[in-house]
Formats: C-alpha cells, structure tokens, sequence
C-alpha cells in the first residue's frame, strides 16, 4: 500500500472515529436527558405514604362535609326568609277574616243601644263596651264605610230603591241598613243601603 492510500485510510478512519464521537456525544446528551427528566417526573411525583394518602381522603372529605353545610345553612336561610314573607303576607288576612267574624257583635251591640231601656247605667255600660269595641277595631285598622251622599258600588250594596222626595236626587243614599266595614283597601263587608231611585 501507498504512503498516499495509507493517508486517505487515516482520514477516512479520522472521519468515521470524528462521526462515532459525534453519535456518543447525542447519545450521551440524550441519555442525560431522560435521566433528567425521569427525576423531574420523580420530583414531581412522589410517592405518598399511606398516612399522606388517608390525610388527602379525609381533607376531600371534610371539604365535602363543609359544602354540604354551607348548601344546607343557605337552604335554611331560604326557608326563613320565605316564611317570613308568607306570614307578613297572611297577616292582613287573617285579620281580615277574624275582624269579619266579629262585625255581628258590633252589630248586635249598636242594636242593643238602639232599644228602648229603663235602666241608664246598664245602656251607659252596653254603650261603654260598644265604645271599647269599636276603639279595638280601629287600632287594627278597621274603619266604617262612610253611608252618606252618593251611592258607591265598589262600597255600598243597594238592597232597595226608595221614591225621591222633596230636595233628594236620583242615586243618593236614603238610608243604611247595615254598616259597612273595610280594612285598608279590602272590604270586610259592604254598606247595605236604600238608593234614590
């Protein structure tokens, strides 16, 4: 062989060796690497120990716990307020009905006023208690229908037509029959009236 053959085979065995470094270097990088990351993937990821575990169970469970407490103290508060609002709006009703069944004694007492009584201090004392009566339905809120002048029949309820006479105009109240009650805006029971026809 050739001093100039031997030459070209050392350069070619330089290349291959240069080559074969090259590989071993990307080979080792590489090998490195996933060491690298084989520890990041165990530093990321430990592994827990069984009271590591039972202590993240427990922690998911009470947070749990806490939010089911937290829906059922919001329910309970819902069911608070709504009560309450339902009583505020049954009040007036039930006043309303309880007022409607007492309007019969009012009655009863106004006619025990309106007879004829030999004794002035048994009339003094009906009259007394009607005076009471009436004081107690007005602290509740409950006012007579005015049953005077013209007729209304979103307050009055004709219950008879009378004749005009000298100085009455047609649809003007006559007389009252009964009183009528109201609680506010709600009619507890209309004045029943003769009308002017």
């Amino acid at each position: 062989m050739s001093k100039a053959d031997k030459k070209k085979k050392e350069k070619e065995k330089d290349k291959l060796d240069a080559k074969d470094t090259v590989k071993e270097e990307e080979v080792l990088k590489e090998t490195e690497e996933k060491e690298k990351s084989g520890e990041n993937a165990v530093n990321e990821a430990p592994e827990k120990s069984p009271l590591e575990a039972e202590l993240e169970k427990k922690t998911e469970e009470a947070e749990k716990l806490k939010d089911q407490l937290m829906r059922n103290m919001a329910e309970y508060d819902n069911y608070r307020k709504r009560t309450s609002r339902e009583r505020v709006e049954l009040e007036p009703e039930i006043t309303a009905k309880t007022v409607t069944e007492f309007l019969a004694v009012a009655d009863n007492l106004e006619r025990a006023l309106s007879a004829d009584c030999a004794d002035e201090n048994f009339k003094k004392g009906v009259e007394m208690i009607y005076q009471s009566f009436m004081e107690t339905l007005g602290k509740l809120g409950v006012e007579q229908i005015p049953s005077e002048g013209e007729f209304n029949p979103s307050l009055h309820q004709a219950v008879q037509q009378v004749p005009a006479e000298e100085g009455q105009e047609s649809g003007m109240i006559a007389s009252t029959f009964q009183k009528g009650y109201k609680l506010g805006d709600r009619i507890l029971r209309f004045a029943m009236v003769a009308v002017v026809a």
